[in-house]
């Protein structure tokens, strides 16, 4: 028994690093894989929904990819419409938050010893490139791995949605030895993650639309970009809500003057994910899943 015990002690330190490196090597495989996996479990409810309306599977899968190019087409029109608020800021705005990130970096500098080049200006220093071929070959080298990581994630949905891989009889003959008991855990999974990314999706967007109102009623800047930065990075739990807030405060300094008025835009902006993220998100999330709220919210 020893023998064993220590023979299977060794296998299990030889296969996890063996499982680790197969990951890393075989990441253009696996993520596009889960990612396509959490995608299909979208979908699939609609799928059921068009089979019992006796649509072909093949038109279904047409109305399916309809709807995530629809989806797509509003996310890039709202990322256009951003970018143009940005691209449109005058040159009065650049050049004052080019002074207040001179006086606040000024002092960080002096406390790491850090020495710019003075005929280099902040923004030209820290958040521009050297330009040329190298950046240039740079950008093409991420165009090209993401427009190859969205075509495998797509090749994989439709094989999902087509059936060609069932999730549900891979877990029958891998994990489940009762056809049922598979069924269950499968459609249990497919409710839940569906039931996580409805409250994620309201609360996310009430959060994205409370953002934008409050940097419009104070007068900052770009409040559809911040509304969208909201939206988008409170899908990170834990982390994304105390981000948007910290990185919205540091941008408002350039406008706000350091008074009443940005101590009372932080309190309403803190506010705003306090309601949606520290309340009303785990009130629902407790509902749907018949969780304790006190647990959830602790």
């Amino acid at each position: 028994m020893d023998n064993l015990k220590t023979t299977n002690t060794l296998l299990l330190i030889i296969v996890i690093p063996l499982i680790f490196w197969l990951l890393k090597t075989l990441d253009f495989i696996f993520v596009p894989l889960v990612m396509a996996m959490f995608i299909a479990l979208l979908f699939l409810p609609i799928m059921r929904w068009l089979k019992r309306k006796r649509l072909p599977k093949t038109l279904s899968i047409i109305v399916i990819v309809l709807i995530m190019c629809g989806a797509l087409k509003i996310g890039v029109e709202i990322i256009q419409l951003s970018s143009h608020e940005i691209l449109s800021a005058d040159t009065e705005f650049v050049a004052k938050a080019e002074t207040k990130l001179a006086e606040t970096l000024a002092s960080v500098e002096l406390f790491f010893g850090i020495e710019r080049p003075a005929d280099q200006s902040i923004f030209n220093y820290y958040l521009r490139g050297n330009g040329g071929i190298e950046d240039f070959g740079s950008t093409f080298k991420t165009i090209q791995s993401t427009l190859s990581f969205s075509v495998t994630t797509l090749f994989f949905v439709l094989l999902l949605l087509s059936e060609s891989i069932n999730l549900e009889t891979i877990m029958n003959k891998t994990i489940f030895k009762q056809r049922r008991d598979s069924i269950k855990t499968f459609y249990k999974i497919e409710n839940d993650v569906l039931t996580f990314v409805k409250v994620k999706f309201l609360v996310s967007l009430l959060t994205g639309i409370g953002f934008s109102i409050a940097c419009w009623s104070f007068d900052v800047s770009f409040p559809i970009f911040w509304g969208l930065f909201a939206f988008l990075i409170n899908f990170i739990q834990m982390i994304g809500s105390v981000i948007s807030v910290i990185m919205l405060t540091l941008f408002a300094l350039v406008e706000l003057d350091a008074s009443g008025t940005l101590l009372f835009f932080i309190i309403v902006i803190t506010g705003v994910q306090v309601i949606f993220g520290g309340i009303v998100e785990p009130i629902m999330m407790g509902r749907t899943f018949s969780l304790n709220i006190i647990t959830l919210i602790a």
